[in-house]
């Protein structure tokens, strides 16, 4: 649905109001992390939590199974529009709560695989 408004200069302009709709099997999902990557054409975020699977005998280390629940895949323009609501929403929110705190110095050193290195959640 579109209003029209009459500009001082006698120019109509249009407003456009946007109806968000969510359909019956609109789910959500809770990530701790993310990872993705981008080609020309679109940017590609997958959304992941990470569950304990035990230790390795042959190493003693802990094994996480990384499952990625959601990929949302984008223009570059959104991807840019994304970047800016983020940033935006996280100036908000520390004006609100303070800084945010990431982990430092975690007690176990963590293999992330080369694709998380820039963005990641924690374990």
């Amino acid at each position: 649905m579109t209003e029209e408004k009459i500009a001082p200069e006698g120019k109509v302009t249009k407003k456009l109001k946007i109806e968000v709709v969510k359909p019956e099997n609109f789910k959500q999902t809770y990530a701790i992390g993310a990872l993705g990557g981008h080609s020309p054409y679109d940017f590609r975020i997958g959304f992941y939590n990470d569950s304990p699977k035990g230790f390795e005998k042959s190493s003693n280390s802990q094994v996480i199974q990384r499952s990625i629940d959601t990929e949302v895949i984008m223009s570059p323009l959104a991807a840019l529009e994304l970047s800016h609501w983020l940033e935006q929403h996280i100036r908000d929110f520390e004006a609100m709560f303070g800084p945010i705190a990431k982990v430092k110095n975690h007690p176990r050193a963590v293999e992330q695989p080369e694709d998380t290195a820039e963005i990641q959640g924690y374990i």
